[in-house]
């Protein structure tokens, strides 16, 4: 290793100490119950409620999905990707936010699959089994990704072996989860979106910098067709202008409907200490949203204009342009000690970027195991003290099945990322929406709505898209709208709730527009 890697290398191991060190300050107050490991109790200020939604929700997408896109097709798939997702945040906090943290806290449920089954009366807990089988389906291999981006960037930055890097990342992860529950989860994510901001900041500033300046950047990006058009982009293989009509807008902003449905997401709501400061927390993280994906983008045209100067290669490739940012840092952590440390920040963001996703899908999935399927619907009796073991337990054992399927650095698991989105988006958000917004939807409906789906989205995947044309489009889209479509129906199709769930809707409903 070289004196910069050495430097960079020391400063995110920091960084990772530092992530431990939260998970042990939290240990004692997460292990007064599940409902603190799970939730938090409820307890989240506005702020970590915020950042930690948009943290876990961004993932190393924001640090090298989007500038990656930008810089080989330009602007127009990017935009349109921002313009759904900063949408899509900003109407999750305003719609679902405020009622989901009344009407959780008024049902006493910790879980999403819990609220389900709760807010519909469904004694068996077949809902709560439903929600949770989907959550572990999508998640665990989720989860893999986030280990496998650990290990392929240690791996790619110092050569350190993959498997190793993966395990210490996933260490990492799984120390500060099992040891702090929810709020080590939650503050180490604002603390990741801090780096995460760090690194945007400053990769802009030194790729202008390389790149000649603002004017230099405009200039190469204006010199390549469609590059700055939002309704065109640009086909790098071609070297042409692309076409990107009116069907792939809306394939494109249709990402925004998963918001709806994403179990991590939801559980800040559900955990905000008062619902009245909720709308602080729209503002902070629909601004964070938007200025942080906008600046992304733009990293990724600078990074071409870098790349035209001569100060890193020419990135062909879709997978090559994704570490524009690592190559950046790279090429700064050779201006000396103070520059190699700065790197190791940016580095770090990366770093941060995903560890923030991987722990709220490791919790989530772990509380599916042992609270939804074990506790509600099998019955299970557990102290207080055992509950807690089993839910530490649990944690591990989801890690250990993410690791197995990380393991082989070739494997495929990135491709389940837009998938699962898409599955939880259709499985989830029309029935969450339906349930805080429509007192006639009922238990059979929720339950068709969910299977219908997530049904679809395999459907549509596997099926119909292939077909091209129309069926083209993104699967959220059509599964999103048969879902709703088959919740409303067998809602209408079936009795209507009892009075007992009406009253309950009506009470927390009011409360929630207040």
């Amino acid at each position: 290793m070289t004196g910069s890697q050495i430097i960079i290398a020391l400063t995110m191991v920091l960084y990772l100490v530092m992530t431990i060190a939260v998970g042990v300050a939290f240990s004692r107050r997460s292990s007064a119950s599940t409902s603190e490991f799970y939730l938090g109790g409820r307890r989240l200020s506005p702020l970590v409620t915020a950042m930690s939604a948009e943290a876990s929700d961004m993932s190393s997408y924001l640090l090298m999905g989007l500038p990656g896109l930008a810089y080989i097709a330009g602007v127009a798939e990017v935009s349109w990707t921002i313009i759904g997702l900063a949408v899509g945040t900003y109407l999750n906090f305003l719609l679902v936010a405020r009622r989901l943290r009344v009407y959780s806290a008024r049902l006493g449920s910790i879980t999403v699959p819990d609220y389900f089954s709760r807010r519909y009366g469904d004694e068996r807990r077949v809902l709560s089994l439903i929600a949770a089988l989907i959550i572990i389906f999508f998640f665990v291999p989720y989860t893999a990704s986030g280990f496998k981006a650990v290990g392929t960037l240690f791996n790619s930055l110092f050569g350190w072996d993959y498997h190793v890097s993966m395990l210490i990342g996933a260490a990492v992860i799984i120390g500060y989860t099992v040891l702090g529950g929810f709020l080590a989860v939650s503050t180490t994510d604002l603390i990741q979106s801090i780096f995460m901001t760090a690194a945007l900041i400053i990769i802009v500033f030194f790729g202008v910098n390389l790149a000649g300046g603002m004017d230099a950047v405009i200039a190469n990006a204006k010199a390549l067709p469609g590059y700055l058009d939002v309704t065109k982009g640009y086909v790098w293989a071609s070297g042409t202008a692309g076409s990107f009509g009116g069907l792939s807008i809306v394939s494109t902003l249709a990402w925004g409907l998963g918001y709806f449905g994403m179990p991590h997401i939801l559980l800040r709501f559900m955990a905000i200490r008062d619902e009245n400061e909720i709308k602080f927390s729209r503002r902070i993280a629909s601004v964070w949203a938007v200025v942080s994906m906008a600046v992304a983008m733009l990293i990724g045209i600078i990074g071409y204009s870098v790349s035209v100067a001569g100060a890193i290669p020419m990135l062909g490739t879709s997978a090559e342009s994704e570490t524009v940012i690592v190559r950046l840092a790279d090429v700064m952590s050779r201006y000396g000690v103070f520059f190699a440390i700065v790197a190791g920040v940016i580095l770090a963001g990366i770093l941060a970027a995903t560890m923030s996703t991987a722990d709220s899908q490791l919790l989530a999935a772990a509380s599916s195991v042992s609270q939804d399927i074990a506790v509600e619907f099998m019955g299970v009796k557990l102290s207080g003290k055992r509950s807690l073991l089993v839910a530490r337990l649990t944690v591990v054992g989801i890690a250990l099945v993410g690791l197995v399927l990380a393991w082989n650095p070739n494997s495929s698991v990135f491709r389940v990322v837009s998938f699962a989105w898409a599955g939880f988006g259709a499985a989830f958000g029309p029935v969450m929406l339906l349930s805080l917004f429509w007192k006639r939807s009922n238990k059979q409906g929720a339950m068709a709505g969910m299977i219908a789906g997530g049904a679809m989205v395999f459907l549509w995947k596997f099926a119909l898209a292939p077909l091209g044309g129309v069926f083209a489009i993104y699967e959220l889209l059509p599964a999103f709208i048969t879902a709703l479509a088959a919740d409303v129906i067998v809602s209408l199709a079936t009795p209507a709730p009892d009075a007992s769930i009406t009253r309950l809707f009506d009470e927390a409903t009011e409360r929630g527009r207040r």
